[in-house]
C-alpha cells in the first residue's frame, strides 16, 4: 500500500523530510512564493506542485489527488502562515463582533479554511497541523462570517471524523537544542490510532528530553554541546567567516559602536545593564534596564535608565542614538531581550528569520563578539544535508522525523 502525504504551505518542504525518512512520499506541495515552491520541487522533483492561492487551487488539488490515486491520502501536513496569530486586539475584534461590527482580520489567518476543505474531501488517514502557541487564542470568521476561534473551526468541521487535540510543544523537549514552542495538532481516523488518543489522551509522543534527567528523559541539548567546538568568529571585517572550516561559517560584520556593547556584555545578559567599563572607576551599581505594564497593561521599557555612569559620567556600553544635527547620545528604545546574550549550558533562545540581528531577541553568541553564523543555524534545524540537494542525508533530520517514527510504532 503507497502511503502519500500532501503537504499544504510547504514552503521548500522541510517538514517533508520527516515523512521521507519514514517512507511516507511526499505526492502535492502547494505554496504560494514562487522562490520556496521551486526548491520544494528541487527537493521532491517526483510531487506536482501547486502554486500559488490556495483558496484559488484547492478544488485543482482536490482533482488531481483523486485522478492520480485511488487510495486515501496517508496523511496531509498543513502549516498556515502565523504572522496574523497574536492575541493584540481580539478582545477589540469580538467586541466589535458583538456589536454587530465586521472586525478587522487578517486574510493569513482564514487560510486554515480551504486546508480543511482539502482534508474534508480527501479523508487523510492522518492529519498533521503546525503552528504558533498563539493559535489556540486566533479568531477567525467562517465561510458564514461567525467568529469562532480556530481551534473550534477545526473541531467543528472534522470532529466527526477524526480524533485528536492541539498541544504546544517545545522542540528543546525533543532532542533540538534551541527553545521554540509550537502548537502541534495530530488528528486521525485511523481506529488504533484512535484507541491510543482515547488511552493517553493525546497523539502527541512523550518528551525525550527535560531540563533535569530522568528516568525517561535526557537533559536538553545545550547550546554547549551543539556548537561549543566551532572555531570562533569576531563580526570584524576579515574576522567573521572561517571558508576553511565552512564558507557557511560567517556572521555580518558590526560597527564601531555596536563591537564596544556587545564585547562588554556578560553571558546571559542584556547590553542595555552593561556597567562601567572606565578603568579608574569600575562602578557596577548603575541602574539595570526594564520593562513595566502602564495603566492599559501594555508592556512598556524604562524610559529612566542611565546611559552614562551615575558615579564618574563616563559613557556605558549600553545601546545609543545619536543625533546628527547635536551630537548627542540619548540610550535606545527597546527591551532586556534585544541585544542579549545566550546561555552556553541551556538550549538556544527561539531561532528566528532575524537571527543574524545583533538587536533580535537573545541572539547573541554566549561570549564571543557576533550572533550566530549561518553554519550553526543550519546545525540547529538539522537542515544542511537537505538544502544540499547533491549531497542529501536523512540520517540527521528534524525532530519531525522522530515524531513520525514514534506516531507510527504507537499507531
Amino acid at each position: 500500500m503507497n502511503r502519500n502525504a500532501i503537504s499544504l504551505f510547504s514552503s521548500s518542504g522541510i517538514g517533508d523530510l520527516g515523512l521521507k525518512a519514514n517512507n511516507i512520499q511526499t505526492v502535492i506541495g502547494c505554496e504560494l512564493l514562487p522562490e520556496r515552491m521551486k526548491l520544494f520541487s528541487n527537493n521532491y522533483p517526483d510531487a506536482k506542485c501547486f502554486l500559488g492561492d490556495i483558496w484559488e487551487l484547492k478544488e485543482e488539488i482536490v482533482s488531481y489527488y483523486r485522478t492520480q490515486y485511488e487510495e486515501a491520502p496517508f496523511m496531509i501536513i498543513a502549516t498556515p502562515p502565523c504572522q496574523g496569530m497574536s492575541s493584540n486586539g481580539m478582545g477589540k475584534m469580538l467586541n466589535d463582533y458583538r456589536k454587530g461590527l465586521r472586525p478587522k482580520m487578517d486574510p493569513r489567518n482564514r487560510l486554515i479554511i480551504p486546508a480543511v476543505k482539502i482534508i474534508k474531501e480527501l479523508q487523510p488517514e492522518w492529519v498533521i497541523l503546525e503552528n504558533v502557541a498563539n493559535m489556540v487564542n486566533t479568531l477567525i470568521l467562517d465561510e458564514e462570517d461567525n467568529l469562532i476561534n480556530i481551534i473550534e473551526y477545526i473541531k467543528r468541521e472534522l470532529g466527526d471524523v477524526y480524533s485528536g487535540e492541539p498541544k504546544v510543544v517545545d522542540v528543546a523537549d525533543y532532542g533540538i537544542p534551541q527553545h521554540r514552542r509550537r502548537l502541534i495538532t495530530v488528528l486521525t481516523r485511523n481506529e488504533k490510532g484512535k484507541m491510543v488518543f482515547e488511552s493517553n489522551k493525546t497523539l502527541i509522543p512523550p518528551p525525550t528530553h527535560s531540563s533535569t534527567d530522568t528516568l525517561v528523559t535526557s537533559h536538553w541539548i545545550t547550546l554547549r554541546e551543539a556548537i561549543g567546538n566551532l572555531p570562533p568568529l569576531r563580526a570584524e571585517k576579515g574576522k567573521n567567516i572561517d571558508k576553511k572550516f565552512n564558507p557557511l561559517h560567517k556572521v555580518p560584520i558590526l560597527d564601531e559602536k555596536k563591537i564596544f556593547w556587545v564585547d562588554n556584555t556578560p553571558e546571559g545578559e542584556t547590553a542595555f545593564n552593561n556597567q562601567c567599563v572606565n578603568p579608574e572607576c569600575g562602578y557596577t551599581g548603575n541602574q539595570r534596564h526594564g520593562a513595566s505594564h502602564n495603566e492599559e497593561g501594555i508592556n512598556k521599557y524604562s524610559t529612566e535608565t542611565p546611559l552614562y555612569c551615575e558615579k564618574c559620567g563616563a559613557l556605558l556600553p549600553r545601546p545609543w542614538v545619536e543625533d546628527k544635527k547635536t551630537g548627542e547620545k540619548r540610550l535606545m528604545k527597546g527591551f532586556v531581550s534585544a541585544y542579549k546574550r545566550m546561555m552556553w549550558d541551556e538550549p538556544a533562545s527561539t531561532l528566528t528569520q532575524n537571527f543574524q540581528f545583533a538587536c533580535s531577541d537573545n541572539k547573541l553568541h554566549p561570549d564571543q563578539c557576533r550572533v550566530l553564523s549561518l553554519h550553526a543555524y543550519y546545525y540547529w534545524r538539522k537542515r544542511i544535508e537537505f538544502i544540499n540537494k547533491d549531497d542529501m542525508d536523512t540520517n540527521d533530520t528534524p525532530t519531525f522525523v522522530e515524531f513520525i517514527s514514534q506516531l507510527q510504532k504507537r499507531c
